[in-house]
């Protein structure tokens, strides 16, 4: 048996900040959004993207409305330069819009860059180096000191190349982003000191920041532990104006979007992700679940994500990685309730809930609607969906509005038909079951006539039946017609309930049929039920009753 050795594990050290202030925030506006899909996401890929794959999801991302994306590491590979030029030169990328490239803080890579960036409009030039314990350590060997230094070159290099690519295209801007790799694993303090040095090169001012992006390359410590660092970095950067706080998290241990939710209140401006968590290990930090969280609150998120069925399709063709059905928000099955209770609430919370006041449905957290969702994948019928559950999809899909006493008579026949299948039902075979159950496509009653009339207070009834007459009388329709089979047969009869409505343009029984009735009779002291369809309510009320009866 394996033992887990948790010993062998300690703690990320993270400051002290025990005035904390991001736990007393608010969000009231959406982050700027920066799309790494291109870039991060496809680096995780087994099977990375092709020039015309990566086309195919920049238009979608466009689109949606990001207004930076990154859209490669152009020095990497021939596909990301080939990339980035086509973009450039086939004049593709709308004038809101600016693309952003990652490059190493070495002078070649550097170099290569600019060249792929040749007659752009505007980008962002994002440098990093690493600057955790570990890497410093083990993987550099170098100090503090040296580490920064290479910070502060390649920051050097940036500059000056960015200089000579205007001097060859005056309309080119630059932007300038620099990254502590491994921030969450680095002394706060000293990811401070590293951050300082750079914007010491690169001269920053308000009108015109640099990006400083805080990434959690390895998640590594609690979202609040993360908003610490955050908040301690912030506050003790000299010329915190001149710098665009930005925040790049990955999902080792699933706290992600947790992490820069937490960190926009710790102060964040920018927010860097991918559509759908995809990227290295467990993923980057979902953008999409991050803006539905904002748009649920009421929150603008300045991202059209109201056609996932689009985006995620594109998405998937260019991953080759199926969206979970639990995904949060626009998973398939996010919308669905198998539990009976959880039916019955969202039942009654639809049928109150208007459309001039604030959402308000039980365990919906927003309205499907607004995701390209119907409410036909909003509830399902199994076997632990209870009563609640089939009359809500039988009213839904087909408008049949069941009388809660009928919701009882119907929900073992569902269950059994449940069990029978082994999972869910679907609302079709669903309503064949009900149809079949009460007799709704076998022949009617046969009534060849009937005639209604008044007699001072009470109703008489008139009908020719299965070749007799029927003859009552009583304080209205349904008295008179329970009389009158009471004088021909001697069973005695009472309505216990009765309901009717227009019939649904979906049902599909009988061409002429316009209303339906439901009618619960006490007979000689047993419960009777009875259904029908008609052209008229009188007729179906009639029927009902008969079919009750027999």
């Amino acid at each position: 048996m394996l033992i887990l050795k948790f010993a062998k594990y300690q703690p990320t050290v993270t400051p002290d900040l025990p005035d904390r202030q991001w736990p007393n925030q608010r969000l009231v506006k959406a982050p700027l959004w920066v799309s790494v899909d291109l870039r991060d996401g496809n680096q995780a890929l087994a099977n990375p993207m092709t020039v015309e794959q990566k086309l195919k999801l920049w238009h979608e991302l466009v689109k949606m409305g990001f207004k930076t994306i990154e859209v490669g590491f152009p020095s990497a590979s021939q596909v990301e330069f080939d990339f980035t030029r086509r973009l450039i030169e086939e004049n593709l990328i709308p004038e809101d819009v600016t693309i952003q490239v990652l490059v190493q803080a070495r002078e070649h890579l550097i170099k290569r860059t600019y060249e792929a960036l040749q007659g752009v409009k505007q980008a962002v030039v994002h440098v990093y180096n690493t600057t955790s314990i570990v890497q410093r350590e083990r993987v550099f060997e170098k100090s503090k000191a040296e580490i920064k230094a290479m910070a502060e070159q390649g920051a050097l290099w940036v500059k000056n190349y960015a200089q000579a690519a205007q001097q060859q295209s005056p309309v080119s801007q630059f932007i300038f982003q620099y990254s502590p790799e491994s921030f969450s694993q680095t002394e706060t303090a000293y990811a401070v000191e590293v951050c300082e040095a750079v914007m010491d090169v690169w001269l920053p001012t308000p009108e015109n920041p640099c990006i400083l992006n805080l990434p959690a390359t390895v998640e590594s410590t609690s979202p609040n532990r993360f908003a610490d660092q955050v908040e301690y970095f912030i506050r003790h950067l000299p010329n915190r104006a001149s710098a665009l706080i930005s925040i790049h998290t990955h999902n080792d241990r699933g706290c992600a979007v947790a992490a820069a939710e937490l960190a926009l209140l710790a102060g964040a401006d920018r927010i860097e992700g991918t559509l759908l968590g995809n990227g290295e290990r467990t993923g980057n930090m979902d953008i999409v679940t991050l803006a539905m969280n904002l748009y649920s609150e009421g929150i603008d998120p300045e991202l059209n994500l109201s056609n996932p069925d689009e985006w995620m399709a594109v998405v998937e063709e260019v991953t080759q990685i199926k969206t979970h059905m639990r995904h949060p928000w626009v998973g398939e099955v996010v919308y669905t309730a198998y539990s009976g209770s959880h039916q019955d609430a969202i039942r009654k919370c639809l049928l109150k809930q208007q459309a001039d006041e604030p959402w308000q449905v039980a365990y919906l957290p927003i309205d499907p609607k607004d995701v390209g969702r119907d409410y036909e994948a909003v509830i399902r019928v199994n076997s632990q969906s209870g009563k609640a559950g089939a009359a809500f999809v039988l009213e839904q899909e087909y408008g049949l509005k069941l009388p809660k006493w009928l919701q009882i008579d119907f929900a073992p026949v569902a269950q059994a038909l449940a069990e029978k299948q082994g999972g869910v039902i679907s609302h079709k075979n669903l309503y064949q079951a009900f149809l079949i159950h009460y007799a709704l496509t076998e022949k009617k009653p046969n009534i060849s006539n009937y005639q209604i009339g008044k007699a001072g207070e009470m109703e008489t009834i008139r009908l020719d039946y299965e070749q007799q007459i029927l003859e009552g009388r009583g304080k209205g329709t349904l008295c008179a017609l329970c009389d009158a089979w009471q004088n021909s047969t001697g069973q005695v009869v009472d309505v216990l309930d009765y309901a009717e409505h227009a019939m649904h343009e979906a049902m599909d029984v009988g061409k002429n049929a316009r209303a339906m009735a439901y009618v619960l009779l006490d007979v000689d002291g047993q419960k009777k039920i009875g259904l029908a369809m008609a052209e008229d309510t009188v007729s179906a009320m009639l029927l009902a009753v008969l079919k009750g009866l027999n």
